[in-house]
């Protein structure tokens, strides 16, 4: 049987991805996306453009803030599974607008939940990130650490999403599994995230603003590696992947580290894009900024462990191809 799939987000960088593994696979796609212009709508508009392609996509613009009309959606479209990954990112933009942060990642989980309750689905699977891990120091970062040091508004929402749906899980028993997502990148990413900026200043001749005299480490993770994980955990609801941890779950919700298990020092990677473009880039050092945090590393052995897959990709390899993506996309 065909598998309905409501994936929110669809015209953002994961989104898109996800959509599109799916529709490969033979899945029948809803999309949902507000659109917003927190970075370039003709890059989002690009994206839908070729999920539309496929004629078992079915694209909705709806803000998640308009609770009966997802409702709706879930209604008519009755989908077996959600991918829940509309959100308002970035860490820094969070200390600006902070309200955007509130109404878009907790309201609008919010809402995605109420819809699961009143239309219930074999699997919500939904975006957290490595940002829950804020100030912790003991690495790798492992699902079952505590997190109650966060470093940005940011953070708080997608900590306050895994107890939402913690809390969903017990009351409804709405099957879901949260994703702690360690810096994804790649083909037909975010603007804003700084292997897209660097990649663009790189091209322009631009100086770029280095942090932390180049530093800090990240868990870089390559965006085929992360829908790759999606996959496979969407047909392992938390209850039947209890056995296969050895765990006792009481709820059935579950979190996962979704990251290449290797930090990289920033001025590595600043380097590795100057490899993949051919040019250097010109730098200006400047202190840690708020929000941010020295080091992500995931601990992956509990994605490992169900899924008999982990993100490998190395990093020389996915810039290269987000640099050639680049080139042809913006005709550099």
């Amino acid at each position: 049987m065909t598998r309905m799939v409501l994936v929110t987000g669809a015209a953002g960088f994961i989104g898109f991805h996800i959509a599109n593994r799916l529709l490969a696979e033979g899945a029948r796609v809803v999309g949902v996306d507000n659109m917003n212009a927190y970075y370039d709508v003709s890059l989002k508009e690009a994206r839908v453009r070729e999920l539309l392609k496929s004629p078992d996509f079915a694209f909705e613009r709806c803000d998640l803030a308009e609770s009966e009309a997802i409702l709706s959606l879930f209604v008519s479209h009755a989908p077996e599974y959600v991918v829940h990954l509309a959100a308002q990112a970035g860490v820094r933009y969070s200390l600006v607008n902070p309200h955007a942060y509130v109404n878009s990642n907790v309201d609008g989980f919010l809402t995605i939940l109420e819809a699961c309750r009143a239309r219930p689905v074999r699997h919500l699977v939904y975006a957290s990130s490595s940002s829950v891990y804020g100030a912790n120091t003991k690495v790798p970062f492992q699902e079952d650490d505590p997190v109650l040091a966060p470093m940005s508004l940011y953070a708080v929402t997608k900590r306050a999403n895994e107890l939402l749906a913690e809390a969903y899980a017990r009351l409804f028993a709405i099957p879901a599994s949260g994703l702690r997502f360690f810096t994804v990148y790649g083909p037909w990413g975010r603007p804003d995230m700084a292997y897209f900026s660097f990649t663009k200043a790189c091209f322009e001749g631009h100086p770029i603003d280095v942090y932390n005299n180049g530093q800090m480490r990240r868990d870089f993770t390559y965006i085929d590696d992360a829908v790759e994980a999606v996959l496979r955990l969407l047909e392992r609801p938390p209850l039947s992947v209890a056995r296969t941890l050895d765990l006792k779950i009481a709820t059935p919700h579950i979190l996962y580290n979704v990251g290449n298990h290797t930090p990289v020092e920033l001025s590595k990677f600043i380097a590795t894009i100057e490899t993949a473009v051919g040019r250097d880039l010109k730098r200006r050092n400047l202190p840690m900024q708020p929000g941010d945090v020295p080091t992500t590393f995931a601990d992956v052995a509990r994605l490992a462990c169900v899924t008999g897959f982990a993100p490998k990709t190395q990093l020389a390899e996915g810039v290269a191809r987000f640099v050639a993506w680049y080139r042809d996309y913006y005709h550099r």
